[in-house]
């Protein structure tokens, strides 16, 4: 096989999903809340569609690969995170079953098709944009996790004009946001049905959480056990270690 990698690029594992994945120190790498996305959306096992917005390195639609056979749509902006995307799925052969498309999430649906998905999935950059003027923060990095090109309200706007009425849309953020994520989701049609707290031990406060609403649902919310991430020794809950590395690891 050609040489895939560029610059100070690895292939890690996906342990779980049994894939490899195009990683990059210095340009970016995916974290835990991309796992904890993939495994907490809905997605249909057989057949369907599923895009996920601000794709990055495309690590949520590799291990949602592992979840479904439904057709999936990563939307990336960044040219250089799209390609490694790519590269990552031609040398997992899921070329027949995820398509990278290097474009704006603003307005995706005018270029994809509006209304036609039956699932989105999101994780958006989380920090306001003035947060991003460090001199020293890499413009790919600042992108990725500041409002630069892309606000909480517009990629919520952008899933709802995707999914079909009754589709879901899975997103991860912090909790101070929670507010935000439900007015902007209730503006945009969708209902939030399901919300789970990620929690980095027991004792602290909650650092992640996790929310999906369905398009043009009726109010119900139900908030789910939470989710700790290590224990009381430092390492990793049974449930987190699930999810990175499987039964075998």
């Amino acid at each position: 096989m050609e040489n895939i990698l560029q610059g100070d690029e690895r292939l890690d594992y996906l342990l779980a999903e049994k894939l490899r994945i195009i990683q990059s120190p210095s340009v970016f790498s995916f974290s835990l809340d991309a796992v904890l996305l993939a495994k907490f959306a809905y997605v249909p096992i057989r057949s369907g569609s599923i895009v996920d917005l601000c794709a990055g390195n495309g690590a949520i639609p590799l291990f949602l690969s592992a979840r479904t056979n439904a057709d999936i749509t990563a939307v990336e902006l960044q040219g250089r995170l799209s390609g490694m995307a790519e590269r990552s799925v031609r040398y997992n052969g899921l070329e027949n079953r995820i398509h990278i498309v290097n474009d704006d999430v603003i307005g995706i649906a005018s270029k994809i098709g509006y209304e036609k998905y039956d699932v989105v999935t999101c994780n958006p950059p989380y920090f306001p944009a003035q947060e991003a003027s460090d001199k020293n923060l890499l413009e790919h990095v600042a992108i990725a996790r500041h409002e630069i090109r892309l606000t909480l309200e517009q990629a919520i706007q952008s899933a709802n004009e995707l999914l079909k009425q009754g589709g879901k849309a899975a997103f991860v953020h912090r909790p101070g946001r929670l507010l935000d994520i439900v007015t902007a989701m209730r503006a945009s049609r969708l209902e939030p049905k399901r919300i789970r707290f990620i929690y980095p031990k027991e004792g602290k406060e909650a650092n992640t959480l996790l929310i999906e609403a369905i398009k043009d649902g009726k109010p119900d919310l139900k908030v789910l056990p939470p989710l700790y991430v290590y224990g009381p020794d430092g390492q990793y809950t049974e449930e987190v270690r699930l999810l990175l590395y499987g039964q075998d690891g």
